[in-house]
């Protein structure tokens, strides 16, 4: 197999007709990609589009068909923090309506296209992981129900890996890879003299698909803010906490 396409060059391929159907899971391309106008275009096109998400979200607004997902509080299985530390997720109540856990569509979907995929739990899941990945080698439920685990945890018994490369790396010495300049797809210009750097706030996690739900949250930051260089602020006659609209080539906020 070769290098799968990037969320960009999918788009690119809905446009152009290349790529004739996308299954979406969890993520909100409406609001997350760049130039949206393009995306929905892309959307627009396709023959099929599928989204699986625990809300209707504005990418879920384009599909030909939702399959309704479940949250992480609402099914078994394992979350990997960033320091590769591997811990337990276990269900607290049940998914509403027909929502069910990811892998079990997954399974119904598989089965329904011709491909058996049965599993009867996610330990199940977790113990093919194990076998078909060297790095999990070690890691089960029966393992992670005791403590989580870090991997490199290669088998049982391991205690797992805290901190990587303290010896070596696994592919020999460092390995240096020189960056090369890209010049920005657009300049600034007399009607667009602003450069944007988009960012995140505290308390709003990426696109507010989910946070955005949570009154608490809604109350301390409702809404995205954007920072302005105060010489600029003042050219442009915007005061602290003014609502503004942010104009460029591609749309507006």
């Amino acid at each position: 197999m070769g290098k799968g396409l990037t969320v960009t060059e999918i788009i690119e391929g809905a446009n152009s007709g290349s790529i004739k159907a996308i299954y979406v899971m969890g993520e909100n391309l409406m609001l997350s990609d760049p130039d949206i106008l393009h995306v929905a275009e892309a959307l627009e096109k396709l023959e099929l589009f599928v989204v699986q998400d625990i809300f209707l979200t504005e990418t879920g607004e384009f599909a030909d068909v939702i399959l309704p997902g479940a949250c992480f509080a609402e099914k078994e299985g394992t979350f990997t923090n960033t320091d590769r530390r591997v811990q337990r997720v276990r269900k607290a109540v049940n998914a509403p309506g027909s929502a069910l856990e990811d892998w079990k569509i997954i399974c119904i979907l598989s089965n329904k296209m011709g491909y058996p995929m049965n599993y009867n739990n996610t330990a199940e899941i977790m113990d093919e992981i194990a076998s078909l990945t060297p790095i999990y080698g070690g890691i089960n439920y029966e393992r992670l129900e005791r403590r989580a685990l870090q991997w490199p945890c290669r088998k049982y018994g391991d205690p797992g890996t805290s901190i990587l490369h303290t010896k070596n790396f696994t592919r020999g010495k460092g390995r240096f890879i020189p960056v090369k300049y890209a010049p920005p797809a657009e300049v600034v210009s007399e009607k667009y003299p602003y450069i944007l750097t988009t960012g995140r706030i505290l308390h709003q996690f990426h696109t507010m698909t989910m946070t955005g739900k949570v009154k608490g949250l809604n109350e301390i930051a409702p809404s995205n803010l954007v920072q302005i260089n105060t010489d600029d602020a003042r050219s442009l006659g915007i005061k602290n906490r003014d609502r503004v609209k942010v104009e460029s080539r591609r749309g507006a906020v």
